[in-house]
This record gives structure tokens, C-alpha cells and sequence, in this order.
């Protein structure tokens, strides 16, 4: 999920987008959004799109009046998982990570990756097991490994 469209701007069909994007106005980037809630998605076209101040404002094709707009508020944003660029070694992808069993460098089971969360100082990785556990997402000191072929996130960090 890239964002999220949180409110309307203006009379002529123009709406708020809260984005996940680093830039924030790095979302405007993608032309071809999906826009979906409770997991019905459907494709929509970007006609224009700009930062506003601290604020996303886009308007989508078809969408040329207030009405039209507020029905598309609430609506999460995604697009195909081909449209997003590769990776650089050591960085990942968020959703990438969720789902994958986290051990301790000592073969503990700490849990699966239920999904991340950002807090300023560094991304955290939210555990589900036995225990909800927030493990900090720290290179080469915490996080020792990510291996996608296994599913497994290798951690050196003390949980207790």
C-alpha cells in the first residue's frame, strides 16, 4: 500500500492523499493506482497530482466534481507490485517482510513478522508468537540476516 486518500480539496474533484511514499510526493511517481477497500480493487488513472503544502492533492480521470471525489475517501492506494522499482542490497520492501519467521541468532522462535512500524529513530518489526515483540530494525546489529528463500529474519537482541 502506498497511501491513503484522507479527504477532499476544492469543488472539482480533487482529493487528499496521505502517502507511505519516502518523498511523501514520491507516489505521484505512479500514474496506474489500484484504489481498494475491504480488498475490492479497482484501477484509476492519475490526471494531475501536486504537493500542497504539506499536503498530496490529486485528481483522478474521470472524477471531475466534490460528489465523485468523496465517494473515493477512505480508499486505500496500491500499484502493481511491477511498477515499484528494485531494491537496493540491505533494503527491503515492508511488505516483503510480513509473514517471515524472526529468530533469535541462538535458533529461538520469536515469532512471525506481523508487519512494521515506523518511530523516528528506526523501523521496528512487530512480532506475533507466543508474545507480541518489537524488535528494532537495526542493520548488522540487530537485524544479522534476511534470507526471502528461507523466510527467515536471523536477530541478535534480547528480548527479555
Amino acid at each position: 500500500m502506498l497511501g491513503r486518500i484522507t479527504g477532499l480539496f476544492g469543488v472539482q474533484g480533487w482529493v487528499k492523499v496521505f502517502s507511505f511514499t519516502r518523498p511523501r510526493e514520491a507516489i505521484l511517481d505512479y500514474d496506474c493506482w489500484f484504489l481498494g477497500k475491504d480488498g475490492k480493487w479497482q484501477p484509476a488513472e492519475v490526471a494531475e497530482g501536486k504537493q500542497h503544502s504539506k499536503t498530496i492533492i490529486v485528481r483522478l480521470d474521470g472524477v471531475h466534481d466534490r460528489d465523485q471525489a468523496a465517494a473515493l475517501v477512505g480508499k486505500e492506494i496500491a500499484i502493481s507490485r511491477e511498477d515499484l522499482p528494485e531494491t537496493e542490497v540491505g533494503s527491503y520492501y515492508w511488505a516483503d517482510l510480513e509473514g517471515m519467521q524472526v529468530l533469535h541468532r541462538d535458533g529461538t522462535e520469536l515469532g512471525e513478522v506481523a508487519y512494521l512500524m515506523e518511530t523516528g529513530a528506526n523501523d521496528v518489526l512487530v512480532t506475533k508468537g507466543e508474545r507480541e515483540r518489537l524488535i528494532p530494525f537495526i542493520a548488522d546489529q540487530v537485524i544479522l540476516d534476511v534470507d526471502f528463500a528461507k523466510g527467515i529474519i536471523t536477530v541478535d537482541w534480547e528480548w527479555d
